[in-house]
Parts: C-alpha cells; structure tokens; sequence
C-alpha cells in the first residue's frame, strides 16, 4: 500500500478523477444554484453573463487544478512541461473566446444605453467589437507564443514598428476618435441642444459619432464637425442647463412717449404670446436715451431654442400692432435740412 502511495500513474490518476469530481460540482452550482441568485435582479445581464461564462468556468477549475498538481507528480520533465502548456494553451483559448464574447456584451449594453442621449448608431458597435476582438487574439497569442518558449522578441519589435507607422498615417483619424471618448465623458451637448459654434453656425445636435458630430440647421442643412475641432474649440450650448431660452428685443420710441405705457403695453404683449413663459416673468428695461429715440428692452424666455425665430416673429408683430393701436410712436432716422437762399446781404 505505502509503495502505491508513490506510484506517479495512480497519483495522476487520483488527481485527474478528484479535478472531474470537483469539475462536475462547479458545473452543477453554475446551473443549478446560480441562476436562481441571478434571477433575483431586475437585469438579465448577470444571467447572460452566468450563461457565457458557465462552461468555462467548469474547464478552467479542471485545468487549473492539473497545472497545481504538476509539482506532485515525479514525471519525467518533458512531459510536465508538454502537460502545462497544452493546459495553458487551453485555457488561453477558452479564456479568449470567452472574453470575446463578453466584451460584445458589454459593448452592445453600453452603447445601447447612451445610444439615446449621444445618437451613436447600432453600426458603430460591430466597429468596436472589431476592434476589442483584435486586441484580445493578438494579446492570446503573445501569450501562446510565450507559453511555447518562442522568442517574441523581434515579434514585438516589428509590432511597434508597424503600431508607430500606423499611428503616424492614422494620426487625424485617431484625434477624432479621442475628441469623440472626451465628449462622450465630458458631455458638453447631447442629441436634441441646441448649439452655436466658434465659426457662428447655430443648429440641432442630431447625432455625436466616433469621427465626427453632426448639427442640423434651421435651413435643414446638415453639418459635419470632425470630433478633434469639437473638443478643442468653444461651444454655446442654448439647452443648457435648461432648455428654456431668453429673448432680448430692443424697442425705441419716440421722445415724449408714456414711458409707464410702453412698458405694460410690451408686458401684456409678451403673457398674450403662447411660445413666452409665465416663470420666470418678463421684464422690461429701459437702457437708455438715444439720439432720436428712447431705447427699451423687453426681455422673456422661450419655451426651447428652436422656438426662438417664430417667437420673435410673434412678438416683433404684436408690438408693432399694439404699439399702433395705443399710439405710441416708433422713431426711424431723420434729417432736418435748412436750405438758406442768397440775398443781397448773405454770400453767393
């Protein structure tokens, strides 16, 4: 019995029976147990997640417990080194399909999520799986290459070589994609503001893409803004914080006018037109004695930016009408010319 006890094959065999035992159980917990602690939350994500990572989990606890056995075993050293990196290999692969597909996951959630507020499209998201996917193949089979004793040395050397010339070509694709990450964090707009930019454009978020973001005139024209002059240039945002949007009209009237009149009149003009707010209330000021004129402003807020050209409209005409009908005077320029004729006593 003792002489047994040393045998190398019945101490592997023992090993690989109890990691199948122990395999087994993990299995059985991961679909019996587990699923019902995941069910008890409002999202499906932990169970999909379970679901993915059911399988896996099961090889890994089988492999990983072989990998610590080695040390135990008295076999020659060829064949624990051939038995650890096939193990390894194997878990490797697992692992990476796995990661895979829950880096899909997490790409579809996220960007599903903020897929309201930013306008990013469905087809942005087999891009960035693309791209998630291709780090994780190139980083397993490092880790392969690595597992097998092959130099990778001059592997990395031509991969910074190759990262360097493609980071130069890419350069102005790159800060697009950078100036998108920063927006998507820094949040100055999001679909539906209303924005000015630096170079005096004024228009509707519509959508904010990985490269670029793109605003919508009033004259239905659609502009597009690489993401890198986004980040770096100075934006007027007229939705925030709040979507409602302050109108300033200036209105001159003739000296002599009743100054207390023309302020009720322009006040009672402004809570008769549909797009002005009651809250908070409009004001009149009066700015200032003009050349010809006495120069009042009335000042409101508006229900939302895009209502700021038709609730001028409203209020430009009610005051023209009302102003008429209470008859007070609009002043326009003018000149007073005195034509002097020669006389016998005037110069020629």
């Amino acid at each position: 019995m003792p002489e047994a006890l040393h045998n190398p094959l019945l101490i592997a065999s023992a090993i690989v029976t109890g990691l199948l035992v122990l395999s087994w159980v993990a299995d059985r917990f991961l679909v019996k147990i587990a699923p019902r602690l995941a069910g008890l939350t409002r999202s499906n994500i932990d169970d999909r997640l379970l679901e993915i990572l059911h399988r896996p989990l099961s090889i890994s606890v089988f492999f990983t417990g072989l990998i610590l056995s080695l040390s135990y075993i008295k076999a020659p050293e060829s064949a624990v080194f051939y038995t650890r990196a096939v193990s390894y290999t194997i878990l490797i692969l697992v692992w990476s399909r796995t990661l895979i597909r829950i880096s899909n996951l997490v790409i579809s959630v996220i960007l599903n999520r903020v897929g309201d507020e930013t306008g990013l499209g469905q087809n942005v998201i087999p891009l960035i799986s693309n791209i998630s996917r291709v780090v994780l193949i190139l980083t397993a089979g490092f880790l392969l290459l690595s597992i097998w004793r092959i130099n990778i040395t001059p592997l990395l050397a031509s991969a910074g070589i190759a990262g360097a010339v493609v980071a130069f070509a890419a350069k102005d694709t790159m800060a697009n994609v950078f100036g998108g990450v920063s927006i998507f964090f820094d949040k100055p707009f999001k679909i539906g503001d209303y924005i000015i930019l630096d170079s005096g454009e004024r228009g509707e978020v519509v959508a904010i893409g990985i490269r670029s973001t793109r605003i919508k005139t009033r004259d239905d024209v659609l502009i597009t803004i690489p993401n890198s002059i986004i980040a770096n240039t100075k934006i007027i945002n007229e939705s925030a914080p709040v979507p409602k949007f302050r109108i300033r009209i200036p209105v001159s009237v003739a000296y002599g006018s009743d100054i207390d009149l023309v302020e009720n009149t322009l006040l009672e003009v402004a809570a008769s037109t549909e797009n002005v707010l009651s809250e908070p209330s409009p004001r009149v000021r009066f700015r200032s004695f003009g050349d010809s004129a006495l120069n009042f402003e009335l000042l409101c807020w508006a229900r939302e930016p895009s209502l700021r050209g038709l609730t001028l409209h409203q209020l430009n005409c009610s005051i023209y009408k009302e102003f008429d009908r209470q008859g007070i005077k609009i002043p326009f320029p003018q000149r007073d010319l005195h034509i002097y004729k020669s006389g016998p006593d005037m110069p020629s």
